[in-house]
């Protein structure tokens, strides 16, 4: 590893995906190679390396019988590196330490090592610099690769994200990446639920035409300028047509209360539709356009809030409900731009006491735990359908960076 040069740590699982010509990484003990590169190259031919792909190879590099390796194969292997991975005894001793930085992200320190070996793991790994403990020292969700809110605000290296993962080159129209592709479902899952973030705060390119990418950037302020005059019109309405004037405003606030749960119901069971999700690149471009883009990059200020277009297709259905049930009826939809809001500002704007709370718990949902904590403007359908997160227990398993 080149001085200076930090490598992540990279939860095994992710690395067991890893098994096309498209994409192949191989382990040495604690160590990750990316050698998809090398395929075409392998004196052996690439189908045996595709043999032992997601697995480690350092038993059959050993083996001449099968095929003989020279230094010269392990140093240009070393060129492969990209990262380290834990095994049962690293994570169990960074479990137990009261200093996990000691030990992950490997290598581990001296200190660190002893410990590993306490708990049956590999004597020979090499110690740790400074750089890399100050750099990388964070217990982190593995499912995220993140350990708090900051995180989700740190720039992403394009070229070096798109070469560790193999998923999407943020330099790119990234819809077409996501539509011509052969991700299966499982590995797609896993990135779009690791946060990226563009340089700068910019917004990676989500069409290939110069006339759509523009309407896919949506400002927060579009929401309240779309949808306040109607529902003010409605609103009115309403209150010259419905008497008495009480009951006019009970179906008011029941349509707000009514928003609460649709939101909650289209966050869970739409957005999150992952596992009723087909395993076909149309579905996983849907579900990319619809939700995915926004835990793919969730600090992107433009595509944070719902188009006016895209929400009309959502409303439709709930809005003729609501003028069955309740005439004139507009409190759903102010509900709605109180939501779109809310959840803009959770991400992007310093908020009073409350709201810091629920921006606290919303941000979790990107960065720990994005199976639970639906409720955006509000927690209680959280609580009733015992969705919600937990600051006290964090979510397993937990790996460092």
């Amino acid at each position: 590893m080149s001085p200076g040069r930090t490598l992540p740590t990279i939860p095994l699982r992710e690395v067991q995906t890893h098994t096309t010509k498209k994409s192949c990484y191989v382990t040495i003990d604690e160590k990750v190679y990316d050698v998809t590169d090398f395929l075409d190259d392998h004196p052996g031919g690439g189908d045996l390396i595709l043999e032992y792909a997601g697995k480690d190879v350092k038993e059959i590099l050993k083996d001449e019988i099968s095929h003989f390796h020279s230094e010269g194969a392990y140093e240009m292997l070393d060129e492969c590196l990209i990262g380290f991975t834990a095994d049962e005894p690293v994570v169990k001793a960074a479990v137990k330490t009261s200093d996990p930085t000691e030990v992950l992200p490997l290598p581990a320190t001296e200190h660190g090592n002893e410990l590993i070996q306490q708990e049956g793991g590999a004597d020979d790994l090499p110690e740790r610099s400074e750089a890399q403990r100050d750099a990388e020292g964070r217990p982190i969700y593995e499912a995220t690769g993140m350990s708090n809110e900051a995180d989700l605000s740190k720039e992403t290296d394009a070229v070096t994200d798109y070469r560790t993962h193999k998923f999407l080159d943020l330099s790119k129209p990234l819809i077409p990446q996501v539509f011509f592709s052969d991700f299966s479902k499982e590995f797609y899952l896993q990135q779009v639920h690791r946060p990226r973030h563009c340089k700068g705060g910019a917004s990676a390119p989500l069409m290939p035409h110069p006339i759509l990418e523009p309407l896919s950037l949506t400002p927060w302020w579009v929401v309240p300028l779309v949808w306040l005059p109607p529902v003010a019109y409605g609103t009115f309405l309403g209150l010259k047509n419905i008497e008495p004037l009480p009951l006019a405003s009970f179906y008011w606030a029941l349509g707000l209360f009514l928003w609460s749960l649709t939101e909650y119901v289209l966050h869970r069971f739409l957005f999150h539709i992952e596992a009723a999700l087909p395993d076909h690149p149309f579905f996983l471009t849907l579900h990319f356009l619809l939700h995915g883009v926004h835990h793919y990059l969730p600090m992107d200020k433009y595509r944070l809030v719902m188009p006016p277009a895209l929400f009309l297709v959502l409303a439709t259905p709930f809005w003729k409900l609501a003028h069955t049930v309740f005439a004139y009826n507009c409190g759903g939809i102010f509900g709605y731009i109180c939501y779109d809001l809310t959840h803009y500002f959770l991400h992007h704007k310093q908020l009073p006491a409350y709201w810091r709370s629920l921006k606290k718990y919303h941000l979790q949902h990107h960065f720990a735990d994005f199976e639970n904590g639906f409720g955006v403007t509000s927690r209680f359908w959280d609580w009733v359908f015992n969705t919600e997160l937990s600051y006290v227990k964090q979510a397993q398993p937990i790996k460092a960076a």
